[in-house]
């Protein structure tokens, strides 16, 4: 028998939204590192595990596991400047400990080359899908970004 079955309905309704809010929340704050150059928190929201994987648009093109997509990602925040972004219309599906999180998304910032100590404005339109599961907290166990124009 479904776990959630014996919950009354209402307290389910509260464990949901407090899923989403949860979800959500750790999608932002992975964005938000490129604003606050906070990259410790990277390694808290995503699963430091054997089964974390992560895809981009980006090279290298592989399939790329935890430790390598931290590093990628340390490297791309620090690399731009006046970083914000916007997440479009997300869809967040909750399946038991498993979240799936879709959505557009709109990137802005300065590309900062440090070695000719020049820059040059981006803005990137694209999409992503973040797989999460929840053990004790909800973690990030796949990432996927990619562009939708060029």
């Amino acid at each position: 028998m479904d776990q959630h079955l014996k919950i009354p309905f209402k307290i389910q309704l509260i464990l949901i939204l407090t899923d989403l809010e949860e979800i959500i929340k750790i999608v932002e704050v992975f964005f938000e590192t490129g604003k606050k150059k906070n990259l410790g928190v990277l390694k808290e929201i995503q699963l430091n595990s054997t089964d974390f994987s992560s895809f981009s648009d980006v090279p290298p093109y592989d399939l790329k596991d935890f430790v390598t997509t931290i590093a990628l990602e340390e490297l791309r925040f620090v690399s731009i400047s006046d970083y914000s972004y916007e997440i479009i219309k997300p869809k967040i599906s909750i399946f038991d400990n498993t979240a799936i999180v879709a959505f557009e998304l709109i990137q802005k910032g300065m590309l900062v080359d440090n070695k000719s100590f020049s820059g040059q404005h981006i803005t990137i339109e694209g999409r992503g899908t973040f797989v999460l599961v929840k053990q004790d907290t909800w973690k990030i166990v796949h990432i996927h970004l990619s562009k939708t124009k060029i």
